[in-house]
């Protein structure tokens, strides 16, 4: 368990806190590129890291991630025109283009030089595979672009979505590196969703309900290796990356697509859940991309409109006690992103870690807090930055395959969990 500081220093992400100044190191995902569809659209509202902004595309085609308010009085620029290349605030028309410089101030002389003396804060933005990503650290810190695998490969051969999740990050990446929850929580998804189901692996997760843990440092974070049962003196490894901060990838089952997931906070109460599926070699299929639009695999439906997930805590995630008692579904909750995100938002805004119990299953994220504590001093402390920031350290992928049991898997997993293009996945 944690104490009440470690808690709050591993779950707090606003400005000048710790972890706060450890997420301002990395390029984050911030917007789908269809929320800004075409120049000169509507801006949208961004609240990241516990700031308020406004992203808008030119029209010139360029992206602006500023500061919400206009420095005049304080009026949301979400109302404002983005017209001309900037983004004019309809009360007294003050603009701005996109790195926050205000070009126009109308009641003013332009030869005063007014203008020029008014820029917002803004926060650097690139686009790539269908993601808007900002970075909000120190300008001389800035790492390499983002070089996971799925924003990498083809456009065709991958999809990403998110959702609003009204809890803390910290308890929602925590679902993502326990891969013992899967043959419980997730077990009737498992066989039925058309995006896993069939996969020769799935029955070592249905058949071994109590995984063997076994965790080890990666440059970026950890590899987290859960083992079961198999035949043939063999056992099934289903290994999932975690990089730092809010990076993981799902083992991947069969030739379905692979999946992971970030969580960005929005605040210290909420987060954006993030997730993506890729294929390494071959493009999505018509159905497979229709699945996930549906909400199946790791994806969810939406209230028509929003990103907020249509089975929410307002209407008890649309829980069904006859498909909890038929066995349908194990909780009783429809799909997976949702039985994940019901029970993470059931602890509360922020869950109090110094109650826990925790068991071998939990090494990982015993070992991923530790390290974010330790990475995020060593910035405050020394002016260390933290590892996961280059495209070595991001080339990985998660693997499912079946070792000998004299073999562990940080020798026989070695080269399938590193990502290299046009190599297909390992999996079972």
């Amino acid at each position: 368990m944690l104490n009440k500081d470690q808690n709050e220093l591993v779950t707090q992400t606003g400005p000048g806190t710790m972890m706060g100044d450890l997420f301002r190191c990395y390029w984050l995902p911030v917007l789908l590129s269809e929320e800004l569809p075409e120049n000169d659209s509507s801006p949208v509202r961004v609240k990241i890291l516990s700031e308020r902004l406004i992203a808008f595309r030119d029209s010139e085609g360029k992206i602006g991630l500023i500061d919400e308010f206009c420095p005049h009085r304080g009026a949301s620029l979400w109302f404002g025109r983005n017209e001309e290349c900037g983004l004019r605030c309809p009360y007294h028309g003050w603009k701005f283009d996109v790195n926050g410089q205000c070009i126009d101030v109308p009641s003013e002389p332009a030869e005063s030089g007014y203008a020029k003396k008014i820029k917002l804060t803004s926060y650097p933005v690139i686009e790539k595979g269908g993601v808007i990503w900002t970075y909000m650290g120190k300008a001389e810190n800035m790492p390499p672009e983002p070089s996971y695998e799925f924003c990498s490969v083809p456009r065709k051969q991958s999809f990403t979505s998110k959702r609003l999740q009204e809890c803390n990050w910290l308890q929602a990446l925590e679902g993502g590196i326990d891969s013992s929850h899967v043959s419980w929580l997730h077990r009737g998804d498992v066989k039925a969703d058309p995006l896993f189901k069939d996969a020769a692996g799935n029955k070592y997760n249905l058949n071994d309900l109590a995984p063997v843990f076994e965790v080890i440092d990666s440059e970026g974070g950890l590899y987290i290796g859960a083992r079961r049962m198999a035949e043939d003196n063999q056992y099934y490894w289903r290994i999932t990356p975690w990089l730092m901060p809010c990076f993981t990838a799902v083992p991947p089952r069969g030739d379905y697509p692979m999946h992971g997931h970030f969580w960005v906070p929005i605040d210290d109460e909420n987060c954006w859940a993030w997730s993506f599926d890729y294929h390494t070699v071959r493009a999505l299929t018509s159905d497979e991309v229709g699945h996930m639009k549906a909400g199946k695999g790791v994806h969810c439906k939406y209230v028509p409109g929003t990103y907020r997930p249509l089975a929410n805590k307002d209407n008890d995630y649309l829980l069904s006690r006859e498909a909890q008692k038929a066995g349908t579904t194990y909780s009783g909750v429809e799909g997976i992103a949702i039985q994940d995100s019901s029970l993470q938002e059931s602890m509360g805004p922020i869950v109090d870690r110094t109650k826990e119990n925790l068991v071998g299953c939990d090494n990982g994220i015993i070992m991923a807090r530790h390290k974010m504590m330790r990475a995020a001093k060593a910035l405050r402390e020394k002016g260390t930055l933290p590892p996961a920031r280059t495209p070595e350290q991001q080339s990985v992928r998660a693997t499912a395959l079946l070792l000998k049991r004299d073999i562990h898997f940080k020798d026989g997993a070695k080269e399938a969990l590193r990502a290299r293009p046009g190599v297909p996945q390992t999996s079972v």
